[in-house]
């Protein structure tokens, strides 16, 4: 089992510059998932997994949680200046496009229920697979505008901020529904029927 970057759960200011090296090396790891996560949501937007859409999106949901599970384990990145630069417009990724064709492939398994915050919530709340998705790529890609400018404490501040504020419940409860979907698919089997 491998150990979060500096310890988990202290935390650790880091300068708007280069973070240390153990910084350096988790933000280059997230940031290879986050474009490994945009290049596979939008394959998949675009119909290239046909009929594997499902299983490939599970894929993809599970190795972007991976990085964000790190993040969360991570110390608390706390940028010096207690100020996020401006990354500009977001996003570069049209976000209606890809929520639009994810939608469409997903036809008939995009809405599902899903009880938000199982510590507070009683009942279950409507979703949309698409609009999860779609989340936790603007997330990415808002992190991705840091860290493509040179500045990775910015990019991984933004990440585990994001990951623990928003995309972390988003990309969980997608991989609920879609692990839900995979094992309704395998295991749900028509009664045989039987003779009088």
């Amino acid at each position: 089992m491998s150990e979060p970057a500096d310890g988990a759960g202290k935390a650790r200011e880091v300068g708007s510059g280069q973070p240390a090296e153990d910084w350096r090396l988790l933000a280059d790891k997230v940031a290879g998932n986050a474009r490994d996560f945009l290049d596979g949501l939008t394959a998949v937007a675009r119909g290239e997994g046909a009929d594997e859409t499902v299983p490939l999106l599970l894929l993809e949901v599970a190795q972007v949680m991976l990085a964000g599970t790190q993040l969360g384990a991570s110390k608390d990145v706390i940028l010096p200046s207690n100020a996020e630069p401006d990354v500009g417009a977001d996003p570069d990724l049209d976000l209606d496009a890809l929520r639009t064709g994810l939608a469409g492939r997903l036809s008939g398994f995009d809405d599902y229920a899903e009880i938000f915050d199982p510590y507070a919530d009683s009942q279950p709340s409507a979703f949309r697979l698409s609009d999860d998705l779609a989340a936790v790529a603007a997330d990415l890609i808002h992190g991705l505008k840091h860290y493509e400018a040179g500045r990775a404490a910015e990019a991984l501040w933004w990440w585990q901020y994001s990951y623990v504020n928003h995309w972390g419940t988003h990309g969980g409860a997608a991989l609920r529904a879609l692990h839900s979907i995979v094992a309704h698919a395998r295991l749900d089997v028509a009664e045989e029927p039987t003779a009088r």
